[in-house]
């Protein structure tokens, strides 16, 4: 199902069904479209999806950081009007979440982080000095899952403009820098808001073991795991995901 994106103000975002807000928020070379299955099974769910497009490559070089990411996600919340929402973040989008969630706790009533970064990462800004070169972009974006087909043409496409576009590689390497400074180990103690980690075993960017970190810093997490999967676990198994993630809604009675 294909869905529109809406443009108000300063926003563009998709925007499903009725309920309790999940905002999803994507990673750095995440499209919205990899968030499809999420979208349509949670829309028919009593949730209302939306998917704002974050501004990773049209802030300025200065404001490209965490910490703005979730400012401007502060905004859009407020621009919505919406309360007690869940946050849904793969990879730099959990890392927002996360941060957001840090800033305003009160606006947040559950976090959903999958692949995220925050803790460590180990892909997000290196290995682009051959980024002319197609093929090794494309084993690339292969790493980045388990089953290397999930890197469809579309996929491997957009990654190879992304980092062959001057403007965009400099912004990739700015928030790969803030994603290092922005490190959360000290803040997630404190964090008392309701969080479900959904991990991919295989996931290589993120390892399993900064999933098992950050079950262990976060005072109200629950882990989850999937088997045979890689950093983005709601593309590559989207109905173990969508299951995973319905049970503990329904167990948190969100």
């Amino acid at each position: 199902m294909k869905h529109l994106l809406k443009t108000e103000k300063n926003y563009s975002y998709i925007e499903v069904g009725e309920g309790t807000p999940i905002i999803v928020l994507h990673g750095l070379m995440g499209g919205l479209s990899n968030f499809d299955a999420v979208t349509n099974y949670y829309s028919t769910k009593g949730y209302k999806v939306i998917i704002p497009e974050l501004p990773i490559y049209t802030m300025s070089l200065l404001k490209t950081n965490v910490k703005s990411f979730a400012n401007y996600l502060h905004d859009f919340i407020e621009f919505k009007e919406l309360d007690n929402v869940i946050l849904l973040g793969n990879s730099l989008g959990g890392h927002i979440g996360l941060y957001h969630t840090k800033m305003y706790p009160e606006k947040v009533k559950a976090l959903v982080i999958t692949g995220s970064s925050g803790l460590y990462e180990s892909a997000m800004g290196s290995g682009y000095t051959k980024r002319s070169d197609y093929q090794v972009i494309k084993k690339k974006a292969q790493d980045v899952f388990y089953d290397p087909a999930v890197a469809t043409k579309e996929i491997v496409d957009e990654v190879y403009e992304t980092v062959n576009d001057r403007n965009k590689l400099i912004k990739t390497l700015a928030i790969a820098k803030s994603a290092i400074r922005h490190n959360m180990a000290k803040d997630l103690p404190k964090m008392q808001t309701p969080t479900c980690i959904i991990w991919g075993k295989n996931d290589t960017v993120t390892p399993p073991e900064v999933a098992d970190e950050f079950h262990s810093l976060l005072p109200d997490s629950d882990l989850f795991w999937i088997d045979k999967c890689g950093h983005a676990a709601m593309m590559e198994h989207p109905e173990e995901f969508n299951l995973i993630l319905e049970k503990w809604l329904s167990a948190r009675n969100f």
